[in-house]
C-alpha cells in the first residue's frame, strides 16, 4: 500500500498565545495608567490619606471587574489563541484580586471617614449606607462578591454541582450593575471631568458588550444560520457513542480540529443541559462529529438521542489546534476518550506524526481502527499502549524509547487529569520546552 505524507509545516515564528497574552497585559496596564491619571488630575481633596487610598482601590476594583468580564466573554479571537481553560483560570485569580481590592476599598474608606468624624467604623458604615446615595448598593454588591468568592474556592467548588455553582455565579452580573450605579452616584472621576466620565462609560460598555456579543449574540446567530440537527447516532462501544451533526452552510463555520462545542440537545428532558464535547473528526464543511463516553446522566443519554433532534451548539472553543505548532513534526498522546480531539488533529496535522494511545485494555481503544487507517494514509507511527496505570508505561524511559526525537516535536496531549499530569512531568524531565507542549482542560466559567 502506498502511503501519503503531508509536507512538513514550517515552524510558527510568532506564537499566537504570546501575542494575545501580551496584548491583554498591555491593554490592562494602559487602562491602569489612565485610571491613575484621571484619579490624580483633580488633586487629592480628601481629608486624609485613608480616603485617598480607598478611592483609588475602588477605581482599580472597577477596572478589574470589567477585565474579568472580558476574560469570560468567550470572544473567538482570544479563545482560539489562549483557550477557555486558561482564560477561566485567569478569571478565577483576578476574581480573588477583585475581592481583596474591594475589601481594601471598603476598609480604607470606612476607617477614613470614621477618623474624620470621630466615630467608630461600624457606626460610620451604617451612616454612609443611610445617608449617601449608592453606598447601600455597593455593600450589597460586595456581599454578593463575597458569596461568589466563597463558592469558587477549591474546597467548596469540588462539593457543589456545576449547575448550583453556575446559578450562584450568575449573581455576579447583579453585583456588576450595583457596583456601576455606585460608581456613577459617588465616584469622584464621574464628577471631576467629562473625559473621565466618558472613559468609564466606555470601559463598562466594552466589557458588557463583549459578554453580550460572545455569550449571547454569536451563539444565537450561529445556531440560527446553521440549524444544527442530529443526523446519526453510532455506538462505538458499550459506553461510548458518536453523534453526527448536520446543518446549513457548515463550510462557513470557523471550527478547527481539536476544538470543542458546548452541546445542548433540545429534547424535553435535556434541553437545559449543556455539555462540552470535542470534535472527534476534523470539520469537513458537510458535518460535525462528537464522541462521548457515558460519565453521567447527560452523556449516557446521548445513546438514546433520536435522529432529527435539534441541537444548540455554542462554539467552537479552544486553543488545542494546529494554530500553535512550532515544529515541523508532532507527537500526539491520547488517553482513554481523550482520543477524540487527538483523532481529529491527526486528520488535520501536517508533517510526520507519532501517535501514542494509552488505554487499560484493547477493548477500551475506541476509534482505534480509524486512527490506524489515518496513520497509514498520512505515514504516521501509531503505538497502542495498554495495561494498568502502575507501572507508568509513559515514564521518561519508555517515552524516549518510543519517540527518541521527542524534544524536537510539538506534543499534543489529551486524556484523564492524572495521566495528563504524569505525562506533563515526564515531558519536563525529558527537556521538552513548554512552548512545544499543547494541552487543554475543560474548564467553564459562568
Amino acid at each position: 500500500m502506498t502511503t501519503v505524507q503531508s509536507p512538513p509545516a514550517p515552524p510558527t515564528a510568532i506564537r499566537p498565545r504570546v501575542v494575545a497574552r501580551t496584548g491583554l497585559y498591555a491593554v490592562l496596564a494602559a487602562n491602569a495608567a489612565v485610571v491613575a491619571y484621571f484619579f490624580a488630575q483633580p488633586g487629592f481633596a480628601a481629608s486624609n490619606a485613608l480616603i485617598v487610598i480607598g478611592r483609588l482601590l475602588g477605581l482599580y476594583g472597577a477596572l478589574v471587574m470589567a477585565f474579568q468580564l472580558v476574560l469570560v466573554a468567550r470572544l473567538p479571537w482570544l479563545d482560539r489563541r489562549i483557550g477557555m481553560d486558561r482564560l477561566t483560570s485567569w478569571h478565577r485569580w483576578t476574581g480573588f484580586a477583585l475581592l481583596w481590592t474591594l475589601l481594601g476599598h471598603a476598609v480604607f474608606i470606612t476607617f477614613g471617614y470614621a477618623d474624620g468624624a470621630g466615630v467608630g467604623p461600624v457606626s460610620e458604615l451604617v451612616d454612609l449606607a443611610e445617608t449617601t446615595e449608592g453606598v447601600l448598593r455597593a455593600i450589597v454588591a460586595f456581599g454578593i462578591i463575597l458569596v461568589v468568592g466563597a463558592v469558587s474556592a477549591r474546597y467548596a467548588r469540588r462539593r457543589l454541582a456545576y449547575e448550583t455553582w453556575h446559578f450562584i455565579h450568575l449573581y455576579t452580573y447583579v453585583a456588576v450593575v450595583l457596583a456601576f450605579t455606585h460608581q456613577v452616584a459617588v465616584g469622584t472621576t464621574f464628577t471631576s471631568s467629562s473625559a473621565a466620565k466618558a472613559y468609564w462609560y466606555g470601559v463598562w460598555a466594552v466589557a458588557l458588550g463583549a459578554v453580550v456579543l460572545g455569550r449571547l449574540v454569536l451563539p444565537l446567530w450561529r445556531n440560527t444560520r446553521h440549524q444544527f440537527r442530529v443526523s446519526a447516532v453510532v455506538p462505538e462501544s458499550d459506553n461510548v457513542v458518536s453523534i453526527h451533526i448536520t446543518g446549513k452552510d457548515l463550510d462557513k463555520l470557523p471550527a478547527r480540529a481539536g476544538q470543542f462545542f458546548l452541546w445542548r440537545f433540545l429534547t424535553a428532558d435535556r434541553w437545559w443541559q449543556a455539555n462540552p464535547f470535542s470534535l472527534s473528526a476534523a470539520p469537513d464543511g458537510r458535518g460535525l462529529r462528537l464522541t462521548a463516553k457515558a460519565a453521567g446522566e447527560g452523556s449516557a443519554a446521548l445513546r438514546h438521542v433520536k435522529v432529527g433532534t435539534r441541537v444548540f451548539a455554542e462554539g467552537p472553543y479552544g486553543a488545542f489546534t494546529t494554530l500553535h505548532r512550532t515544529k515541523p513534526e508532532s507527537l500526539l498522546i491520547a488517553g482513554g476518550v481523550g482520543v477524540t480531539p487527538i483523532r481529529a488533529l491527526l486528520e488535520d496535522i501536517e508533517g510526520h506524526a507519532v501517535v501514542i494511545y494509552r488505554v487499560a485494555g484493547e477493548r477500551d481503544a475506541v476509534l482505534y481502527d480509524e486512527l490506524r487507517e489515518l496513520a497509514v494514509a498520512k505515514g504516521a507511527e501509531l503505538h497502542l499502549v495498554t495495561g494498568p496505570p502502575v507501572p507508568d508505561k509513559l515514564a521518561p524511559r519508555e517515552l524516549i524509547r518510543l519517540v527518541p526525537d521527542i524534544a524536537d516535536r510539538d506534543v499534543f496531549l489529551c486524556g484523564p487529569p492524572p495521566m495528563m499530569n504524569a505525562v506533563l512531568r515526564t515531558l519536563a524531565d525529558l527537556g521538552v520546552p513548554k512552548q512545544q507542549t499543547h494541552f487543554e482542560r475543560f474548564s467553564l466559567a459562568g
